[in-house]
């Protein structure tokens, strides 16, 4: 059983949503705007939010970015109507863990949600049947480690949380490393998009990953640029 917020300002769709998050097993509350959904979040502790993105107040973009700056990690999962690849990058920008266009089937909700919470999991023990057999736990370069199933990033003297949207990037990044990797090939392999998606998106992405793995992110030297093409991931540079 896990703790699960539900934040959608329709009635129908959060009672039906509640309803049947209870059946499943689950301890559910619901909140219909992003304020409040906030203020419960700071108070109480979720093991998943089911975020919508249209909202009163503060919309969901505002409170996923408002969690993952106050060091909330919890798992979201972002519900939006509006379908362009554009606001999906947006709402992993702003910290969301997964999306879902509405509308959904409750099936494929049900299946998203419980993918997230058995991946939170995965540090405390529990079997990771789902992943595939040659992913990395790990990755360690210059003084760094990369603990990909704790989603943290361990440095001298720090440790950076990630959201499982970075942590599936840093991911791909070092599985491909030394190689140059297209933006086209990002979109479509990490977040599952379109490849005629404006790529601001993923630049803003890289642009926080070298905040973290970088000693000068303004002259990165492990994740370089490729002028025209994409990025390159290069653990140990000349």
């Amino acid at each position: 059983m896990a703790r699960i917020l539900i934040v959608e300002d329709e009635s129908n769709l959060a009672q039906g949503l509640l309803f049947n998050l209870k059946a499943e097993g689950h301890e559910v509350s619901v909140e219909a705007e992003g304020d409040s959904a906030l203020e419960t979040l700071r108070r109480e502790s979720f093991d998943a939010v089911v975020l919508d993105v249209m909202l009163p107040g503060k919309d969901g973009f505002e409170v996923a970015a408002t969690l993952r700056a106050d060091g909330n990690y919890v798992p979201v999962l972002m519900l939006t109507a509006r379908s362009r690849s554009e606001d999906v990058l947006k709402g992993f920008a702003a910290g969301a863990d997964d999306y879902l266009p509405k509308p959904f089937e409750l099936s494929v909700l049900l299946a998203r949600l419980n993918a997230l919470l058995r991946r939170m999991k995965w540090p405390h023990g529990s079997e990771k049947s789902d992943a595939a057999p040659d992913e990395i736990a790990e990755f360690s370069f210059a003084g760094l480690r990369i603990d990909f199933d704790a989603l943290e990033l361990h440095a001298p003297g720090r440790t950076v949380r990630l959201t499982l949207m970075e942590s599936d990037l840093l991911r791909y990044l070092t599985r491909n490393r030394e190689r140059i990797v297209s933006r086209k090939e990002l979109l479509e392999q990490v977040w599952h998009v379109r490849e005629d998606t404006d790529t601001r998106a993923i630049d803003n992405f890289i642009v926080r990953l070298r905040r973290y793995i970088e000693e000068d992110p303004a002259s990165p030297k492990h994740l370089q640029t490729v002028r025209g093409v994409g990025y390159r991931f290069m653990p140990n540079p000349d």
